[in-house]
């Protein structure tokens, strides 16, 4: 028996899926956060008898006929699939706007349950609904429920399972109307927009404080101020990277960082014995290098809890309304803020969540963009570089993030500036949430969801990646081990060196190496701390204190053999190149265009590139007073994508129709 959970975005409707099926999907106070169907058997506690249950929650929709393509999935799936029974989700804060939906649902002869939900919020209002009287209205079981808190939840399932079969009475209907007329359409909306109205007068009473400025007025008049916004926004974010990546979260991961070292010291001497080749797999390559990757752990868990409490106090919402106005100069929607924000847990959701934008040339180049945004995979690359060479500065991680932040506006002016689509202005509609306090449950779910995520991570992809990149170290081509020495005969030598060259204008060295570290981060971005702990065989990248300061760096930086404008200029490579296959993927999904697709990997390796090459050629010429090793071979290669680009906008302006290059 499957129950659809369907509703208007931000009605509670994953919040609900959660509490009866046992999951953590993603949730959050803004449309777009689910953006594809999600099943899963509603848990036993909830009903009685033996048939399966499967919850089916379904992407947020204002209507049955589809505006955004997550908006199509629910429409074609009630209409296509015939869910036995359909719970419909209706935010009590905002009834009139909720029922327009609820009717289009109860005309498609599909039983529906109106969960009424919210209830807390709207008695905080001073609101009352008369739930039994708009049960008569609708024709169909209204229950009251808090999705939160689980109230009124195991009602909403028996009910749902009481009426499966039966048929559903139609309170209101419009009968066929001519969807390729527009006059008619829109006399029908306002038609069950009247009706709509009618019952909501009747069943619901409103305290009249509409005049009054409340508390959430007066905090959105300095918060979504055009330029305080933005510094407050700039603010909250450097306090989240401050206390998750310089304070608390490094505290959390010196502990765990001297546990994992301590448990190698215990296998290392269980296996002191061993075969040397099985000694460094299993020592040197698995537990060195996965755990180099699960020491960061705590300082990407303690983010991730930091901002969901921000998610879940309502501010996040704020911070897509502030950034709006920028992106939509540069040529972006004012939906492109909420990939961003997603993105910096994983690139993945935020790829997928630009089907929220309607326009398409809009939508690609968010997809194309979003990745910028360093993701949680690449906290640990950042937490590594900056700990090993910057170990007294707080500010590495915050410009990660800003350059992220510039690197998506720029990069959204060249976009426009290459592409032929004609621009159109984007309209930007959000559902501001009131502010509460935040839910430290919510919050502590999300971070160990996540943790728990990365850590299933770690053990299967870098796992087997650290495994291969130690036995590619350890052996050469002829398949015979590796002599101390000759580490350039390996076969991991043989695949990274030639990469090492591309390198060379950017770090200043050739380094198979650092390539090497490179190449794996293109599987997944925590591989780079895991390869680089293999590589160069260093047991703890975490904890300073212990490991010996050595020049600029600690012991780290000095195994590197890199200066430290070198290092930053490295994992400014690292961040803005390609993400992950898994996140090209979904690029590749969203923008179902080959050349759009191949263009958006160009377009990434070049900005790495140069990102890396600006920084380590004007960082070297800053600090020594003359340009770094490779200048001239790295000048080439910029120069040759400004020449790309300069061509691909003279292009674009001869193609473009005459009234639009005018205009």
């Amino acid at each position: 028996m499957r129950i659809a959970l369907a509703g208007n975005p931000n009605s509670g409707k994953t919040t609900m899926f959660n509490a009866l099926t046992g999951r953590s999907e993603k949730i959050g106070n803004w449309a777009g956060v689910t953006v594809d169907k999600k099943e899963s058997v509603i848990k036993r506690n909830y009903y009685d008898g033996d048939k399966e249950l499967i919850a089916v929650d379904l992407p947020g929709a204002y209507s049955m006929s589809p505006f955004t393509s997550e908006e199509s999935v629910t429409s074609v799936y009630v209409k296509n699939e015939h869910p036995d029974v359909i719970i419909n989700i209706v935010d009590s804060t905002n009834l009139s706007r909720s029922l327009f939906f609820t009717t289009q649902l109860l005309e498609l002869g599909i039983p529906v349950v109106v969960a009424l939900n919210k209830n807390d919020a709207s008695d905080k209002k001073g609101n009352g609904i008369d739930e039994k009287l708009l049960s008569e209205k609708l024709g169909c079981p209204v229950i009251k429920t808090i999705a939160t808190s689980e109230t009124g939840l195991k009602e909403v399932i028996k009910t749902a399972m009481s009426l499966a079969g039966a048929e559903q009475k139609e309170p209101y209907s419009q009968g066929d109307v001519n969807l390729d007329d527009k006059a008619a359409v829109e006399a029908a909306d306002r038609e069950r927009f009247e009706f709509v109205n009618n019952i909501v007068n009747e069943v619901e009473s409103r305290s009249d404080n509409s005049k009054e400025c409340s508390f959430t007025d007066a905090i959105d008049n300095v918060i979504l101020h055009p330029a305080i916004g933005i510094l407050i926004f700039a603010v909250i974010m450097w306090f989240v990277f401050y206390i998750s990546q310089t304070t608390l979260g490094t505290w959390l991961a010196d502990i765990l960082a001297g546990l994992i070292d301590d448990f190698k010291g215990v296998v290392g001497e269980a296996m002191a014995d061993a075969d040397p080749l099985l000694y460094a797999l299993i020592v040197d390559g698995i537990i060195g290098g996965v755990g180099a990757v699960v020491g960061f752990l705590p300082l990407v868990m303690v983010m991730y809890f930091l901002i969901a409490l921000l998610e879940d106090c309502g501010y996040m919402a704020r911070a897509t309304v502030v950034l709006d106005p920028i992106f939509k100069k540069v040529g972006l929607s004012g939906k492109s803020a909420i990939p961003m924000i997603i993105g910096t847990g994983c690139g993945i959701p935020a790829v997928m969540a630009c089907r929220t934008i309607r326009n398409e040339r809009e939508r690609r180049a968010t997809a194309m963009l979003a990745t910028f945004m360093p993701c949680g995979a690449k906290l640990p690359v950042i937490a590594l570089f900056a700990g090993a060479f910057f170990p007294k500065s707080k500010w590495v991680s915050f410009i990660c993030y800003i350059g992220g932040i510039l690197l998506i506006l720029l990069g959204a002016l060249i976009i426009r500036a290459i592409t032929t689509t004609k621009h159109r202005k984007s309209f930007f509609i959000i559902e501001l949430p009131d502010y509460k306090v935040p839910s430290l449950v919510f919050a502590l779910k999300s971070m160990l969801e996540r943790g728990k995520s990365y850590i299933i991570k770690a053990g299967t992809v870098i796992l087997v990646c650290n495994t291969a990149v130690q036995i590619m170290q350890t052996f050469n081509f002829r398949l015979q081990p590796v002599e101390e020495g000759m580490e350039n005969t390996s076969i991991l030598a043989g695949i990274a060196g030639p990469f090492a060259y591309i390198l060379f204008p950017v770090v200043g060295i050739i380094s198979w190496q650092l390539a090497a570290a490179a190449i794996s981060g293109f599987i997944a971005k925590e591989n780079v701390v895991g390869t680089i702990a293999t590589v160069f065989a260093v047991s703890n990248l975490i904890d300073t204190e212990e490991l010996e300061l050595i020049g600029e760096g600690n012991a780290v930086a000095a195994v590197m053999g890199i200066t430290r404008v070198a290092a930053l200029a490295f994992l400014m490579f690292n961040l803005y190149t390609p993400p992950c296959f898994a996140a090209l993927g979904a690029m590749n999904s969203e923008m179902k265009s080959k050349k759009w697709f191949w263009g958006a990997i160009c377009f990434q390796l070049a900005t790495g590139f140069t990102v890396g090459f600006s920084v380590y050629q004007l960082g070297t010429l800053f600090t020594t007073g003359k340009v770094g090793e490779g200048f001239i071979y790295g000048l080439i290669a910029i120069a040759a994508f400004a020449g790309i680009i300069i061509y691909l906008i003279k292009r674009n302006k001869k193609e473009m129709p005459v009234e639009f290059r005018i205009g």
